[in-house]
């Protein structure tokens, strides 16, 4: 059971992640634009694409490490869903951190995944013809009930807009991501949708405005604030590539399910580590009111993601 253990590594590492991105937009002295942040993050994304290097090495093919090999000169088809992949990553990622400038991790992400996760069934459902399970409606309803016992209580109204835009566009991207390994192998569409991911990035500085954006901030960003930004990327290339070899051992419906750990964990981190956590990453409210009610709609959500994927 190895790779359910990977599965629980990765979202322990996402958890870390999320904390670290709330901090980087909202520290001034960081990178506190969410788009010019969201622009490097796909940016960066597109450097997961060494992985295939160690496809190079005698033996590693067996592990189901990508191969150069099983890579195809991209129809048109490809190139449109790997632009679409990542354009629907960045819009995602925009929202995403511009809710957490204004709320903790544990607040908007659990929203995000609730959101994501309805729409990609729905999605599934309508552009995939993928079957509904048994447990469909349950996992919705505890879905939702969970959704809403936070959005009640810690959003604003333009919190809440950002959150279920995030949701969205994540679920867009999960749905384009399949789409597109149906279309081709899964080699094959990791790399192509990597590329399209630095493609459009780059093709943002095209445009004046955003141009001046990107470049301002980046002036007023130190070598050492650019260096936690890359180590946050890596860690977040390692904990995707682990949740992607956990469901390549394992079993799919458990792994995606386990996304609820890692609300868990964030929570876990932040009453344990609360005190050494910056002020401006959040997660400062170590009151009980506030950490039962967070365990509270957490667990709502978490029952909700299992009883939906398994």
């Amino acid at each position: 059971m190895s790779w359910l253990l990977l599965a629980g590594g990765a979202q322990f590492f996402n958890a870390i992640v999320a904390i670290l991105d709330k901090y980087i937009v909202t520290d001034k002295n960081i990178l506190p634009r969410p788009f010019v942040y969201a622009f490097y993050s796909c940016l960066i994304t597109g450097g997961w694409m060494a992985i295939f290097l160690l496809g190079l090495i005698p033996g590693m093919a067996e592990l189901g490490v990508p191969q150069f090999s099983n890579i195809r000169p991209p129809s048109i088809q490809v190139v449109g869903m790997s632009f679409l992949a990542g354009y629907t990553f960045f819009m995602a990622l925009v929202s995403l951190y511009t809710g957490l400038r204004e709320a903790d991790a544990s607040d908007v992400l659990p929203v995000i995944g609730a959101v994501s996760a309805i729409s990609s069934f729905g999605m599934s459902w309508l552009f995939l013809s993928a079957p509904v399970s048994h447990n469909f409606f349950w996992g919705i309803a505890l879905l939702s009930i969970g959704t809403l016992l936070v959005s009640q209580v810690r959003f604003t109204w333009t919190i809440a807009l950002h959150t279920i835009h995030s949701g969205l566009f994540f679920a867009l991207h999960y749905i384009t991501l399949k789409g597109l390994f149906m279309e081709t192998s899964f080699d094959d569409g990791f790399f192509w949708s990597r590329v399209g991911f630095v493609l459009f990035a780059l093709s943002l500085l095209l445009v004046p405005s955003y141009w001046q954006k990107i470049t301002e901030q980046t002036k007023q960003t130190s070598a050492k604030s650019g260096l936690l930004v890359l180590s946050n990327k890596i860690l977040a290339g390692i904990a995707s590539f682990m949740l992607l070899k956990a469901t390549d051992w394992g079993d799919v419906a458990v792994v995606q399910a386990s996304d609820g750990l890692k609300y868990v964990f964030i929570v876990l981190l932040s009453i344990l580590f609360g005190r050494f956590i910056p002020e401006t990453a959040g997660e400062n409210d170590h009151s009980l009111a506030t950490i039962v009610r967070k365990i509270s709609y957490i667990a709502v959500i978490s029952i909700g993601f299992a009883i939906l994927f398994l």
